[in-house]
């Protein structure tokens, strides 16, 4: 499975595409939601997961991107973010979220566990 990551944070890039890799996933790397765009339209990954607060274009935008042109139905997108507000977790869903991951409260087998039922696999 290709997973795409939209993250701005570095050790969070490197730290979940480490981990992610050991568990047999293909995983590719977006620093922010124009990237995160640009890199879906060359290589559509297999599952998104998406930061909310990143520069240049926030996962809301990048949501909103994926609703307007349909590509929501075909990519599964995962939140993973600090922002664990409820108004936060329902407006991502609202654009077409497939579940919500608080990076806060989290381990990574909470992640594991997110990829798979969001997935399907």
């Amino acid at each position: 499975m290709n997973i795409l990551i939209a993250e701005d944070d570095e050790f969070f890039q490197k730290f979940y595409k480490n981990q992610l890799e050991q568990h047999g996933y293909t995983v590719q790397i977006a620093s922010n939601g124009v990237e995160a765009m640009t890199q879906i339209a060359i290589q559509k990954p297999d599952l998104l997961i998406l930061d909310i607060i990143m520069p240049e274009k926030d996962g809301f935008e990048v949501l909103e991107d994926l609703s307007a042109s349909g590509q929501i139905n075909t990519i599964p997108v995962l939140i993973f973010s600090t922002l664990g507000q409820e108004k936060d977790m329902n407006h991502a869903l609202e654009l077409g979220a497939k579940g919500y991951v608080n990076k806060s409260f989290f381990d990574f087998d909470t992640l594991l566990v997110k990829i798979k039922e969001v997935t399907g696999l």
